[in-house]
């Protein structure tokens, strides 16, 4: 596999001085669908992350810190979605936009190049990290910014209590080897529950949550792997005993998986991670169940899901951004032989 680089055009053109808008017709923003939080936080992370990023993909990561900073209550809870006004349509709440808030936030203050982007995601951070969540993809998100925030601040208390309520707050282990996932479901994002363990551990000092966070990666990963390439969990999900449906797959499970798989090539030299990693980029560029392309190298979109009878063409922010972050991490193992 040819590792690409990241290109920022489609992204660009999918925002404006409000934000990036959510969903695409083909390659256009459909404007009147307005932006959300939960693509502002991606953005963020996705541009803290480029190494010697120009002005253009500065200009989005103040972009983002900015739409972030506007969706937070002061007492930490977050509103997801605004329309093409810049209306706020719903209310505040601890759900799946607080942890990826939080998780774009502490990205941005442990790896973006402008040193005022990171002092912003260190304030807005601090004031979210005052909720906790009772959804546990929300707490798990949540925790890896945490993990993020405390790799350059080991200090940081905010981030450290939300780190402790996140470990305490784990179910116990199962006793049931052939479905140890904590849920009796895969459902979305399913990976960055793993990555959440595995994180946290590493600032606790845990080597048994560490390791039981390895594992579960390991078992997804297994279940997630159709013969030579990726196969990610379709929208929907499934559970034990049921007959595992092939489509329709969503680009969010593939970057989800390889987060939490550079996550574990930190801690763990098994050659499965980078090699996951891999093969997530991989599936963006063809070797999936379908054998086709889920991103476009022309305009740096990704494309919107994956069905039986083909590819969903829209390029929306949710899709693009996962392209563009499974590639960014693919650059990272380019060099390690597989």
């Amino acid at each position: 596999m040819a590792v690409i680089t990241t290109e920022f055009g489609h992204l660009l053109r999918l925002s404006d001085r409000r934000g990036t808008f959510e969903h695409a017709d083909g390659t256009s923003p459909r404007q009147n669908h307005g932006y959300c939080t939960d693509d502002m936080a991606r953005v963020l992370v996705v541009a803290s992350r480029e190494p010697e990023a120009g002005d253009a993909v500065h200009g989005l990561s103040r972009l983002a810190v900015r739409f972030l900073d506007e969706a937070q209550a002061y007492s930490g809870g977050c509103r997801n979605r605004m329309d093409h006004s810049g209306k706020w349509t719903d209310s505040y709440a601890l759900e799946d936009c607080w942890g990826r808030c939080l998780w774009g936030l502490g990205t941005a203050a442990a790896h973006n190049d402008l040193g005022l982007v990171r002092r912003l995601a260190v304030v807005q951070f601090e004031r979210a990290a005052h909720g906790r969540s009772a959804w546990p993809r929300a707490m798990a998100f949540a925790a890896v910014g945490a993990a993020e925030l405390l790799s350059v601040e080991p200090g940081n208390t905010a981030a450290r209590r939300l780190i402790d309520d996140y470990v305490a707050g784990l179910p116990a282990p199962n006793d049931d080897p052939s479905w140890p996932w904590p849920e009796a479901r895969l459902t979305y994002a399913n990976a960055v529950l793993a990555e959440a363990m595995i994180a946290a551990a590493a600032v606790v000092g845990d080597p048994a949550l560490g390791q039981r966070g390895l594992d579960l990666l390991g078992w997804l990963i297994e279940r997630e792997t159709h013969g030579e390439h990726l196969s990610p969990t379709p929208v929907g999900g499934w559970s034990a005993g049921e007959h595992r449906p092939g489509f329709d797959q969503q680009p969010i499970e593939i970057s989800t998986l390889a987060d939490a798989c550079a996550r574990a090539a930190s801690v763990d030299a098994q050659s499965i991670w980078p090699d996951t990693v891999r093969a997530a980029a991989a599936w963006f560029q063809g070797a999936n169940d379908a054998g086709l392309l889920m991103w476009d190298p022309e305009t740096g979109g990704g494309y919107d899901g994956l069905h039986e009878n083909g590819v969903n063409i829209n390029q929306g922010a949710e899709s693009t951004l996962a392209a563009m972050s499974t590639l960014q991490l693919a650059r990272r193992f380019a060099g390690i032989p597989q």
